[in-house]
This record gives structure tokens, C-alpha cells and sequence, in this order.
């Protein structure tokens, strides 16, 4: 991607929330910042007038731009957080202050204290978070001590010294805040189970701790303590809209690189997270391209041994999708579940945006390159011998059982080529008959085609089930073209797509490229058809008014409509206009009609 002009990077990224990264010329990381709308903030920097001198110069110095994706406002926080601490980008620096937040800590002790801390000590203390709002473990911490009888003070409760009679209780036990087991008034395993709810708390488990505290509202709201009720009640809520844990990071995760792929007809996408003391410190995908249909494992094998080279990863454990061979010193892990597999897919998700950046920037850069690979892409969804570069759809019209007409819209290369599509009046049908206009349609299209030697297409497309399907090939058997051109039908109700001589259908993935070009081409039969119907009814009323004048016939009516335009021009003409269209005679007669 470093070599795609700033302004294609800017016009292919996704409007998630995530952190953007800006390289200048040489490949150093300058800036980090988060967004809500990667591409709304991203392009903000190059469609405005700064008038920060600073931000002016840091727009100036931008050459590349990178970004990951995450799933909320706050991972983007935390992650911007975590890259700024690692890189040190020099904007960042006179742009902004760099900030630390806070964990809640369970310390690594006998009888445990819970408390807020904002630095990580590597002691075998558990920690949860980081936290982008105080409030939130300051509410936590209250929830705590309020179900929790646990110690605030920090003594060294060792066995030791407490049988030795070294502390005396304080304030607290008093209090009822705490149990005094300083004094040996609670037992290790009783103290313990409290740490083992708390830590399921912390996890977001906390179902049960909100039930009591509710319980304990309600009794408060008895007793006409309303005040207190509604503070207890204020922390629910904020409780309740909390997330406890992020998908961007987790302490437990440490020291991981993270692989994830996705893959086409010609190249794969291959996605790297590096996980170090559970934080993001580095994302990047590369693109792969096939040389002899590689499987998405070899393609994957290759690029862990080329991204770990690349970044000098020192990883004793990797994450990946599925099995594949690395190191013999390195554990792969293939997560089905929790922290892991949400990281997983963080990773897959960074890779299908790159891959449809990469697809946008093609198609602007290298449209060749992006038709192959649309046209091989439903060849393959379609099961067709070859790629249909030549896509014609028919769509019939007649509403309310009048004026039936049907319409053949034409594609070429994926896109609509307007010069070739084509009208028909339904000549041989009396009455609101699908399956019989579809057949003469058809057959009406492919003979003239054949006649004066034109192109045929490689797919056509009926715009309907298995009915009007059977009607296309009855045409197609008797101009002795079956076999020799693919033709399907899309059914409107569930995007069904019927082949000849198999009742059950096939789905396409609702979101494949294959599926949207098809809908495309109904959706265009079906316009182009209903705008050539309502002008022919509009065109059909104008000259019944005219052709219910006695004398006066079809040819006479079209002749004033071309020469005035309108039915009401004409009753505005003078005699002797009208008479140098229709002649005298007529003339009188239709002057007459309208001025009685």
C-alpha cells in the first residue's frame, strides 16, 4: 500500500471506529490518532485549512497511511494508547499528551487487597482492565466493598505474624468494611471464595453481585431511605451499560503473534497482530498473489515465516484459523473461543478491510485486473465454462394485465452497456401471459442476433423462477442454442437461483460480489422495463383522446404529436396549423372536436 496515492488511500478506507497510523517518506510512524470513522477522520487532515502551524506541517510529511479496525470507540482508544507508548511518534508528542489508565489490581498476596492502580507490576498480580473512565472503577471498587468485606490496609499478612500477635483490628472491622482477618476473625479459604467472586465480577460475571445489590435498593427504598436508594441505583446503571473487558486487550495474553487469512481466485490477504504484555504493539497485512492455486494454509505457512523475519517476532506462540506447520519450537494455538478467539477475529476482520481496499484501489488503478477478477469470481460462484463477459438479462411488464412489453438489458465486462439494451412489444400474446412473452422474447432476441451475425453472451439471466426458465429454453431448443449459451433464473423472493433441469436452488453468499452483479441486472431490466411501459400507457391515453375523434386514425394522431409535442398544443393551434399537418378536411374535424 505504500505506493498508492494519498488520495486512493483516503477514498478506500472503511467508515469504522479504529486508530489510523501516518508514515512519512521514509517508513517512520509520525502520528497515531483514533476515530469513530476512520475515513470521515482520516480525510478531515487533507480537506481542511489547519490553522495549527504544527498539524500543517504534519499533513505536509504524510506519505502513507495505515489503520486496524476495531469494534468500539473505546478499543480504539486503548489500542491508540498502547501504539503511542511503543512508538513514541514525534507529533503525537507536540500534538497531544500521551496518558495512562487505570487497572484494577488483585495483588498478588496472602489475603488479597483490590484496589485501583495505573501502573502494571510484573508480581503475579491479576489486573482488569485498562479502564477509559474513572468513574467506572471507582463505581466498581464501591460495588466491591459494598458485598465484599475485604482489607484496605497493606500489612504482610503472613502466617507468622499474625500468630504472633503482631496487628490488632482497626477502624474498619468495626465499621463492618472488614472481618479482621489480621486477627485470625476470618479464615484464608472464607477470604478467598470473596476474591473468586470478586475476580468473576471484574470478568463481567456479574449477574449475581447485581441481584443483591438490587435486593439491597429495594430494602433501602422500604425503609424511606430514598437517597440512598438512589445512589445504589445510579450504580447499577452504570454497571449495567459497562463492558468489562476489551477485545484490544487482555494481561494474559502475552508475547503472541496472531495470523489470520482470506483469499480469492488470484491473491490472499494475510493479517499480523503482535500482541506484547497484552497490548496491540504492531499490525500489518500483506497481499500474497497465487501462482499455482495455493490452499489458504500454504499461503498462511509462507507469510508466518515471512512476517516473523520481517519484524524480528521472538514469539513462542502463534494464533491462527487452523493448523499449519511452523518452528518446531513454536506452539500454534487455534482459538475456538473467549479473549483468544476475539482477537482472532479482530485479525480476520483487519484483513477482509484490506482486502476491500486493495479491491476499491484496483479498480481504479488497474480496472483490467479488477474485471478478470470479477468475471473469474462468478464463473466460479455460477459454475459456468467460461467467464461471462457477456451478460444479458429479460424482465417482463404489463401492469394490470395492459400495454405488455418486456425489456433486455446488457453487461459487459460487469457493467451496464446502455446502447445495447433493447425494447419489445409483445406481439403474439393476448393478455397478461409471463411465461408466453418470456418465450417470445427470447426467441425474438437470439433469432435477430443470429441473423445478422452478432456476438451472443456467455450467460443469460431470466428474471423470474422456474417458469418463465422453462419459457426461455423452449426458445432456445428451437433456435438450437441450448448448451451452447448459460442461462439461469433469479426468483425475486429469496434471490433463489434456479439452473435448467434441476428444481432445488442455489443461494449465493448474500454479500458476494457475484450475487450484488445479478441484482444489478434485474433491478436494471426491471427500471429500463417499467419506464418503457408507463411511457408507452402515457403515449396510449394522448392518442386514444385524439383517436376517438371520428376520421381520425393512429398515423393522423402520431403525425400532430410530432409536430406539437402535446394534446393540449393542439388544441391550442389554429385551423391553420393543424390543416397544413392533416389537411383540411381532418383539420375541421379534430378544430371542431375541441372547440364545441
Amino acid at each position: 500500500m505504500s505506493e498508492t496515492p494519498i488520495d486512493i488511500q483516503l477514498q478506500t478506507l472503511p467508515a469504522s471506529p479504529g486508530v489510523y497510523q501516518f508514515y512519512n517518506k521514509d517508513g517512520r510512524i509520525i502520528y497515531v490518532g483514533k476515530a469513530i470513522n476512520l475515513k470521515k477522520r482520516v480525510s478531515s487532515y487533507f480537506h481542511k485549512n489547519h490553522e495549527n502551524g504544527k498539524t500543517r506541517v504534519l499533513v505536509k510529511k504524510i506519505h502513507t497511511i495505515k489503520h486496524i479496525v476495531v469494534s468500539t470507540e473505546t478499543d480504539a482508544l486503548l489500542l491508540e494508547n498502547n501504539l503511542i507508548k511503543k512508538y513514541q511518534p514525534r507529533y503525537n508528542v507536540l500534538l497531544k499528551d500521551d496518558k495512562t489508565y487505570p487497572w484494577i489490581c488483585i495483588k498478588n498476596e496472602r489475603f488479597p487487597r483490590v484496589f485501583s492502580t495505573r501502573n502494571l507490576i510484573k508480581d503475579g498480580s491479576e489486573y482488569f482492565g485498562p479502564y477509559t473512565n474513572i468513574r467506572t472503577v471507582r463505581t466498581l471498587l464501591d460495588l466491591i466493598k459494598g458485598l465484599y468485606a475485604i482489607r484496605t490496609c497493606n500489612y504482610d499478612l503472613s502466617k507468622d505474624k499474625i500468630e504472633a500477635g503482631k496487628y490488632k483490628v482497626c477502624l474498619e472491622y468495626h465499621l463492618g468494611n472488614c472481618k479482621g482477618p489480621c486477627e485470625e476473625y476470618q479464615s484464608l479459604e472464607a477470604y478467598n471464595q470473596q476474591i473468586k467472586e470478586i475476580r468473576e465480577l471484574l470478568k463481567g460475571n456479574f449477574k449475581d453481585s447485581l441481584v443483591q445489590f438490587k435486593e439491597q435498593m429495594n430494602k433501602l427504598a422500604q425503609e424511606m431511605k430514598f437517597e440512598e436508594a438512589q445512589q445504589i441505583k445510579e450504580k447499577i446503571e452504570v454497571l449495567e451499560n459497562y463492558q468489562a473487558k476489551s477485545t484490544i486487550v487482555n494481561p494474559k495474553i502475552s508475547n503472541v503473534d496472531v495470523f489470520s487469512i482470506v483469499s480469492d481466485e488470484s491473491f490472499g490477504y494475510v493479517n499480523f497482530l503482535q500482541l506484547s504484555y497484552g497490548a496491540i504493539i504492531r499490525a500489518h497485512t500483506i497481499e500474497i498473489k497465487k501462482k499455482l492455486e495455493e490452499t489458504d494454509e500454504e499461503l498462511l505457512e509462507l507469510a508466518v515465516t515471512e512476517l516473523r523475519t520481517r519484524f524480528n517476532s521472538l514469539s513462542n506462540e502463534i494464533y491462527v484459523p487452523f493448523p499449519i506447520k511452523v518452528a518446531d519450537k513454536i506452539k500454534v494455538t487455534i482459538p475456538k473461543l473467549g479473549d483468544k478467539k476475539r482477537i482472532l477475529e479482530l485479525s480476520e476482520r483487519n484483513a477482509k478491510y484490506y482486502r476491500q481496499e486493495r479491491f476499491k484501489q484496483i479498480k481504479i488503478i488497474d480496472p483490467d485486473r479488477h474485471v478478470k477478477r470479477i468475471m473469474g469470481q462468478m464463473k466460479k460462484d455460477l459454475r459456468l465454462s467460461e467467464e461471462p463477459r457477456h451478460i444479458e438479462c429479460f424482465d417482463n411488464s404489463n401492469i394490470q394485465g395492459t400495454n405488455p412489453v418486456a425489456a433486455c438489458v446488457v453487461f459487459k465486462d460487469g457493467k451496464p452497456s446502455k446502447k445495447d439494451y433493447r425494447h419489445y412489444n409483445i406481439k403474439t400474446v393476448t393478455g397478461p401471459d409471463d411465461f408466453a412473452s418470456m418465450e417470445e422474447v427470447v426467441f425474438r432476441r437470439y433469432k435477430r442476433l443470429l441473423e445478422e451475425e452478432e456476438s451472443l453472451p456467455q450467460l443469460i439471466v431470466i428474471d423470474g423462477g422456474k417458469g418463465q426458465l422453462s419459457s426461455a429454453l423452449k426458445s432456445l431448443d428451437v433456435l438450437g442454442l441450448r448448451g451452447k449459451i448459460a442461462i439461469i433464473g433469479i426468483a425475486k423472493r429469496l434471490e433463489e437461483i434456479y439452473y435448467p433441469g434441476d428444481s432445488i436452488p442455489m443461494y449465493l453468499d448474500k454479500k458476494s460480489e457475484t450475487l450484488k452483479i445479478i441484482q444489478y441486472l434485474r433491478n436494471e431490466a426491471h427500471r429500463f422495463g417499467i419506464t418503457f411501459h408507463r411511457n408507452k400507457r402515457s403515449k396510449a391515453a394522448i392518442n386514444s383522446e385524439l383517436e376517438n375523434i371520428e376520421g381520425i386514425g393512429e398515423k393522423t394522431a402520431n403525425d400532430l404529436l410530432k409536430k406539437f409535442k402535446s394534446v393540449k398544443r393542439i388544441k391550442e393551434a389554429p385551423l391553420e396549423q393543424i390543416t397544413e399537418v392533416v389537411g383540411k378536411s381532418k383539420a375541421q374535424k379534430i378544430y371542431q372536436a375541441f372547440h364545441k
